[in-house]
């Protein structure tokens, strides 16, 4: 259950309208980055959490409050196209302030589709995706994303922080900024907590060391000109997990055989010159529809 209550949780009053950036402000709310990215994506985290208790609390809590972030930027959006001036000099812009603000630099779709409010978008008009939104049920795994979306979402406020002289907007983006660096820690926080709980370690998932081919678990093959990657940590002493030990292969040779194709079905029209034979039938047993059922009912059972 989620409850609202209309006072914002920051204030998100502009001095004055600017459609301009108003058009700007978009990608905070949409983009791949933008709150609602990130609300919805610990909303499915928090959901799709498998253990109860004080990881799905901190999810939850973060989560319920990227609801207020959006709300915020969406008020902010709606208040700078509030009246928006007329900018163009025709007739037709100064009688309608909307078309004004329009050939002035504002998204025509926050006028036409949002009535001079918010879009689910971000600031080129590209709708808001759910595939932006990462929720794997692993809590390292999504910790890790958390991470970089808070990042990315810090960087983007930061560049339109400097890209305004509003008084009333920079208040604002001084508020997110300063959850964005919280939200950083809590996750980074939360990354060692579970190595702490002794839940994940470092890589994703964990588990499969013994599976793995390990003699490749550590190098970093030298594949471009440049020569100074051997000089980082990565390049030698004990990996982050513990469990390998970084190393370079300065020349690395290829593993695997040539990288060529099987003959195409020729239903499929691709051009072939016949040099790899007649394409092969389904193996026994891949067959679907009705020779799949006849193969079952000949094969006995075992």
């Amino acid at each position: 259950m989620f409850e609202h209550t209309q006072r914002l949780q920051f204030e998100a009053k502009p001095e004055k309208p600017d459609p301009v950036y108003a058009h700007k402000l978009q990608e905070l709310v949409g983009g791949a980055y933008g709150e609602m990215s990130v609300m919805m994506q610990y909303l499915f985290q928090g959901w799709n959490a498998r253990i109860q208790g004080k990881y799905k609390d901190l999810i939850m809590d973060i989560a319920t409050e990227e609801i207020g972030h959006v709300e915020m930027l969406a008020t902010m959006v709606a208040r700078l196209l509030e009246g928006a001036p007329a900018t163009a000099t025709t007739k037709m812009a100064t009688a309608d302030p909307a078309i004004g603000a329009v050939l002035g630099g504002m998204d025509p779709q926050q006028a036409i589709i949002a009535g001079g409010a918010a879009l689910p978008a971000d600031s080129n008009g590209y709708p808001w995706n759910g595939r932006y939104a990462i929720a794997s049920g692993n809590l390292l795994a999504d910790f890790y994303a958390n991470v970089a979306a808070e990042a990315q979402s810090r960087l983007q406020t930061a560049r339109l922080f400097n890209m305004t002289d509003d008084p009333g907007v920079k208040d604002m983006l001084r508020f997110n900024l300063a959850r964005d660096t919280v939200h950083q820690n809590q996750w980074l926080a939360a990354i060692e907590q579970l190595r702490e709980d002794g839940l994940e370690n470092v890589v994703v998932p964990g588990g499969l060391e013994e599976e793995e081919y390990r003699q490749h678990a550590g190098e970093l093959w030298h594949l471009s000109d440049g020569d100074a990657a051997s000089q980082g940590l990565w390049a030698a002493g004990p990996t982050p997990d513990g469990e390998h030990e970084f190393s370079v292969v300065e020349n690395p040779q290829p593993l695997g055989g040539l990288a060529t194709v099987p003959a195409p079905d020729p239903k499929l029209f691709a051009t072939y010159d016949g040099s790899k034979g007649a394409p092969k039938r389904p193996v026994l047993g891949t067959e679907t529809g009705l020779k799949g059922k006849i193969k079952d009912k000949l094969t006995p059972d075992e």
